[in-house]
């Protein structure tokens, strides 16, 4: 696996201007101490707004490139499954297959025979509408052992693969190398009229190759001749060298791959109004610098070595908002409170006035605590990387320019978030609708895992709930005419309960199938456990009753 610093990608907002009028004071701090995680965090006037965290034994693939084998194809859902090398296979939908997989297909339908105007844009992986009308099935596109190149767009969570694309970017530092794009764009960023038409006649001036697509990003603007054109024959020199490597190399194989976290998070997140980034590891310090210094020169001086022996999260407070944002419920400062509960696929955010009050008017109550809880809402949902649906139910409000003045707040708020989000109108009951993109796991699903007693839902038998489990267990395994002895191990407080409250019953059980019950304690066992044991009249197992058994959610 390779990458150089060269290879980085400049994010969209990397030379914007900060306001001048904004005394606001933001800083980066990288983390990187501990070999097995590094941490980064953006703070703006002591207030933690960004946090990004990575393990070493997790990795990440988003933005690398791969040469796959298809293994399975399930038309039913209209994708395909591949191998492409990393031990999970990733998840092709039909919809993220490029038109030259299927172009063969199509020719006779289509008037110019090739479909040469097939378009993507960005991540959105866009293809031109006749293209999308007329793709084909996913198993008349591809069949097993089909090989195909995939650009990973979202880690896998949980039980589910990573998302791949076969629409691939190649970032440069102003240019975005597009192979099936196979046209020159601008980034719809860009809204200024005069500055798409003056880039565009740049772009016909460097005479971009035919064959491939190249989207100008927003750091583009206002750049020379040269600067792009220098840039562009980067890219083309990258490509050639991924396509060597792809007709070298047998699948399944890595093609390209993304750098460590902090060159990618300095890469995405940096923005001129940042006044430091402080680091606290000489290697990666080190590398730091020495990336600045080949893409952004001029900011160079803003990397820093962090040398005090106070941690330096610690000295930003940082690790007590890390505990605080892992909480269930939030407190708003002033009063007022949001409850938070992620399931797998939806997240539900209440808001709770408390104890706020305005001048004992309710409806100014509400405004004024959904105003906030808007804001936190939005900042909690970047912290925690919260992704899918999420459902705020906000405190009920009856006149409509408060209704519609909160609307505006979150949508505000959460215009400051790299990840694309959409937010719907806020509902008669007072429920706001919105969608996150999920690119990787939720921090919480990083840094924590399902408690192995409750299995992650938060709560467990009681010792009653369990006693009466196991004499049901009893008398069943009891019945079986070859038992006459029943061993059963379980936890403390349950066997406690058994004598205490069904010594009686046991002991009735016994006379009445001719069984000897032993109760046992189990160590450093969950509240839920049961294991039963089963024997006959010689002290021999006795076959299907002997198998353990355990009352735990699985």
């Amino acid at each position: 696996m390779w990458a150089t610093p060269a290879m980085i990608e400049i994010d969209d907002a990397m030379f914007v201007a900060p306001d001048k009028g904004s005394r606001m004071k933001k800083e980066m701090l990288i983390n990187a101490l501990q070999p097995e995680e590094s941490r980064i965090a953006i703070i703006e006037d002591g207030v933690l707004e960004e946090l990004y965290v990575e393990r070493t034994s997790q990795g990440n693939l988003v933005g690398n490139i791969y040469k796959g084998r298809v293994v399975n194809i399930e038309p039913s859902i209209q994708a395909v499954f591949v191998d492409f090398g990393v031990g999970r296979n990733g998840f092709l939908h039909v919809s993220d297959v490029e038109h030259q997989y299927f172009k063969h297909l199509v020719a006779e339908q289509e008037p110019g025979g090739n479909g040469s105007q097939s378009e993507s844009g960005g991540r959105g992986r866009r293809v031109n509408e006749r293209s999308a009308r007329n793709k084909p099935p996913i198993q008349d596109i591809f069949q097993r052992g089909s090989e195909v190149l995939v650009q990973v767009i979202k880690e896998g969570i949980g039980t589910k693969g990573p998302t791949l694309s076969t629409y691939i970017s190649i970032p440069g530092r102003y240019l975005v190398l597009m192979p099936g794009l196979q046209r020159v764009g601008v980034s719809r960023k860009i809204a200024d009229d005069n500055a798409r038409r003056k880039i565009r006649q740049v772009l016909r001036d460097i005479n971009p190759p035919e064959g491939l697509g190249f989207i100008v990003r927003t750091a583009g603007v206002d750049r020379t001749k040269q600067e792009l054109q220098r840039d562009l024959h980067y890219l083309l020199r990258l490509w050639k060298t991924i396509v060597r490597r792809i007709k070298r190399q047998s699948s399944p194989v890595d093609i390209y791959e993304e750098s460590d976290m902090i060159t990618r998070t300095i890469r995405d997140i940096y923005t001129s109004d940042i006044t430091s980034v402080w680091i606290d590891e000489p290697q990666a310090h080190e590398r730091a610098k020495e990336f600045m210094r080949v893409v952004m020169p001029k900011h160079a001086d803003c990397v820093r070595r962090y040398e005090d022996k106070e941690p330096i999260f610690h000295k930003y407070h940082i690790e007590d908002e890390i505990d605080r944002i892992q909480n269930r419920h939030l407190p708003l400062q002033g009063g007022g409170s949001i409850v938070i509960d992620q399931t797998e696929a939806l997240v539900a955010i209440d808001v709770n006035s408390g104890s706020f009050r305005v001048e004992d008017d309710a409806e100014e109550t509400a405004y004024q605590v959904n105003l906030k809880a808007a804001e936190e809402i939005a900042r909690q949902v970047r912290l925690r990387d919260l992704g899918g649906v999420i459902v705020n139910d906000f405190i009920d409000m009856r006149e409509d320019r408060h209704r519609r003045a909160v609307e505006r707040k979150l949508r505000a708020c959460v215009q400051r978030d790299r990840a694309r989000s959409k937010v719907l109108r806020i509902s008669p009951f007072g429920i706001i609708e919105m969608t996150r993109q999920r690119i990787r796991p939720s921090l919480r699903r990083s840094v924590y895992e399902d408690c192995p007693c409750c299995q992650g839902v938060g709560q467990v038998k009681t010792a009653e709930s369990m006693g009466i489990d196991v004499m049901r267990t009893l008398m069943t395994r009891a019945s079986h005419p070859d038992v006459r002895r029943v061993d059963i191990e379980v936890h403390q407080r349950v066997a406690d309960y058994l004598i205490n409250y069904k010594r009686r019953k046991m002991t009735e059980l016994e006379e009445g199938y001719d069984v000897k019950v032993n109760v046992q304690v189990g160590m450093n066992v969950t509240p839920e456990h049961l294991t039963v044991r089963c024997f006959n009249d010689i002290g021999s197992e006795v076959g299907e009753t002997s198998a353990e058994h355990s009352n735990s959610r699985r």
